[in-house]
């Protein structure tokens, strides 16, 4: 399975109280039929997986393309499986908005209850937020995050950002068992509909920017604010993705003094450090280019287009025994979970509606996992 993002475009409205409810009670049942199945390790590779995740998402009643699916099906996993922690052995914190804040206590509370170091887990769930609000800068603000988690402490995340001037929405998903290192390709896969130039701090071809940029945090905060006033007077090439226009250099002189004190040991630790945003990484950027000749990379990290293939073979034709296994699983689930006849049978009905009437029409898409794993 892969992990990546997905671009889903915005619409409004909330599931109404009615179906929330419903939409609580399968996505319970169907959370305790794969642990049954696959174990808490199984539950957490399917849910970190655009594919499955948007798939579950129509199952509780949403359309493929709605941005709703994600917060809304993220909230009926967290409330379907509310008192069935321990004995699923699955955790979930975090939220949208303001929930999406509590996430460090929350883990913290599970982990005390469950007898878990939740040390690591807040930092994991920091850090993949870090990273997808300052070190990918693709114009996506995100407003919704959720950890989930097991008693052996492995770990998914499914988040969201925002672009307003586009309106779209990019969903993020990690996987604890798929990242090697946080700040290098920690993303397995990217699954988007738009691709578009982004600073991209966490590219292996970033790796050298990575480096020198702590270097240059580490420097007197003085030095570096004079290095950002003398790029003013530069006249940059047309090719050049990073401007000055919005960065103020005097402004940023109070963060790298904390980075000076602080002396990151690698670019993670700048990551982490209070007041390191996009602005103070795109300035490390400038400098670390332009005064030291080391380009970071402006590649939007997408690279897988839709969850299935499209159905008019745009950009790829259907991956169809990826797109079998996905609706099988699915449904394998339905037919296992704990619910009456009627609900079980509107479930599947969803399921036939959004993705039963052939491969060849599926409305979402992803590229094959043939092509995929050669990609690894």
């Amino acid at each position: 399975m892969k992990t990546g993002r997905a671009d889903l475009p915005l619409h409004h409205g909330r599931a109404p109280r009615w179906l929330f409810g419903r939409m609580t009670k399968l996505a319970g049942a169907i959370v305790e039929l794969v642990i049954l199945d696959a174990g808490t390790l199984g539950f957490l590779e399917r849910i970190s997986d655009p594919g499955w995740f948007q798939a579950l998402g129509c199952v509780l009643g949403f359309d493929w393309h709605s941005s709703g699916l994600t917060t809304t099906t993220c909230g009926a996993i967290k409330e379907g499986i509310k008192g069935q922690e321990e004995d699923l052995g699955l955790y979930v914190a975090g939220g949208k908005g303001a929930t999406s804040r509590k996430t460090p206590s929350e883990i913290e509370a599970w982990g005390g209850q469950a007898g878990i170091e939740p040390t690591p887990l807040v930092d994991a769930s920091r850090t993949s937020a870090k990273v997808d609000s300052a070190a990918v800068q693709d114009g996506y603000q995100i407003y919704h995050h959720v950890f989930l988690f097991d008693c052996d402490a492995r770990w998914a995340v499914v988040q969201q950002g925002m672009n307003e001037s586009n309106g779209m929405a990019r969903r993020y998903h990690w996987l604890s068992t798929q990242v090697d290192d946080f700040v290098n390709e920690p993303h397995a896969a990217v699954c988007c509909d738009e691709r578009s130039k982004s600073l991209n701090l966490v590219a292996e071809a970033s790796t050298a920017v990575r480096t020198t940029s702590v270097e240059i945090a580490s420097e007197r905060p003085m030095r570096v604010v004079q290095e950002l006033q003398r790029l003013k007077s530069l006249r940059f090439p047309k090719r050049h993705e990073i401007v000055l226009r919005d960065i103020a250099p005097d402004r940023l002189y109070q963060t790298f003094v904390r980075t000076y004190e602080s002396q990151p040991d690698g670019f993670k630790d700048l990551l982490g450090l209070s007041g390191v945003g996009p602005k103070t990484l795109r300035a490390l950027s400038l400098v670390s280019e332009i005064i030291y000749g080391k380009a970071p990379s402006f590649e939007d990290p997408a690279r897988y287009g839709f969850a299935h293939g499209g159905k008019d073979g745009i950009p790829y034709p259907v991956d169809r025994p990826l797109y079998d296994q996905t609706v099988a699983t699915v449904q394998r689930a339905i037919r296992k979970a704990k619910l009456g006849e009627a609900e079980a049978t509107r479930a599947l009905r969803r399921l036939h509606r959004h993705f039963g009437r052939g491969a060849g029409r599926a409305p979402a898409a992803r590229r094959g996992a043939s092509q995929a794993r050669r990609a690894q």
